[in-house]
């Protein structure tokens, strides 16, 4: 079976952000800078890199600086334009150059599932990419092409894992997964949120990408509420599977970056700071020696 691949990706960024106040209380966890480029901004190259040319984020109050961040400045570029500074104009252009921007308001904060579900009307039939508002992916080993060209191939369900350690399943959805000859991909029987090291299945923990066929909606529409007395897109997912849709899973060997929580996000800004060939070099030998010095 093959079918159409995905160019539609759907960002659910609706939440509060509860764990970065006071600092999301003006600002979206989304555009939180990773040095000199928000969040919402990896994740949407990140989409647009694999193809995908249409981006849905669904929002909710106080988040409309989101889109304006996609948006044209023609002031901002003519001042750039005078000065003759084209490096930073071309990357100011450059996010309103990415996708087509769309976006749909989640009313109340009743799960990922219902957050998905919101962009029913937009995406309709056809298969999409949902891609979490507070991680990314290494730009140099992309994880959505592979994604994508395997739910063309299959009409199913694709889920993204990484390995985790034993001690780490509780913090995760894990999967029960048969082998399919291919060692990056498997077929996934179960899933599991949160199980303890003695009952986890396996050690592939769900990462926050998925590629989903539009009948899901449908499914969604018939869920009821979950964990948390929210619409959980685990359960939709396990009823789809439990009605005999294939679902299978890419296991990712890159680095994933989680910027969820403050720690996560200030070791996203330090990695990537560190790469980079314009601060690296300096940021290091400053990081080593503070490190060095550091008394507690």
């Amino acid at each position: 079976m093959t079918t159409k691949r995905a160019v539609k990706a759907v960002i659910p960024a609706a939440g509060l952000a509860t764990r970065f106040l006071p600092a999301t209380k003006a600002v979206p966890k989304e555009l939180l800078p990773v040095v000199d480029r928000p969040v919402l901004q990896y994740i949407v190259e990140e989409a647009a890199a694999a193809g995908i040319t249409d981006v849905l984020l669904v929002t909710g109050r106080g988040k409309t600086a989101m889109v304006d961040h996609f948006d044209r400045r023609p002031d901002v570029e003519a001042r750039l334009e005078k000065k003759g500074d084209h490096e930073r104009l071309a990357a100011v252009r450059r996010s309103s150059e990415l996708a087509d921007i769309y976006t749909v308001r989640q009313g109340e904060a009743l799960g990922l599932g219902h957050a998905v579900g919101t962009a029913a009307a937009h995406v309709g039939d056809n298969a999409f990419a949902v891609l979490l508002g507070d991680e990314f992916v290494e730009e140099d080993k992309p994880l959505l092409p592979a994604m994508l060209d395997l739910q063309a191939k299959t009409g199913g369900i694709v889920l993204a894992f990484m390995e985790v350690a034993p001690h780490e399943t509780s913090r995760y959805g894990i999967a029960s997964v048969r082998e399919t000859g291919d060692p990056d991909v498997v077929e996934v029987t179960g899933l599991v949120e949160k199980p303890s090291p003695e009952e986890a299945p396996s050690n592939l923990a769900v990462l926050g990408r998925y590629v989903l066929p539009g009948k899901i909606f449908d499914v969604i529409a018939d869920t009821k509420p979950g964990a948390g007395g929210e619409i959980q897109l685990t359960d939709a997912m396990a009823t789809m599977l439990a009605d005999g849709v294939p679902v299978h899973g890419i296991v990712y060997r890159g680095h994933r970056y989680d910027t969820g929580m403050p720690l996560g996000y200030l070791q996203a800004v330090v990695q990537l700071a560190s790469q980079r060939p314009d601060l690296g070099e300096e940021f290091r030998a400053w990081l080593t020696e503070f490190v060095g010095g550091w008394k507690g």
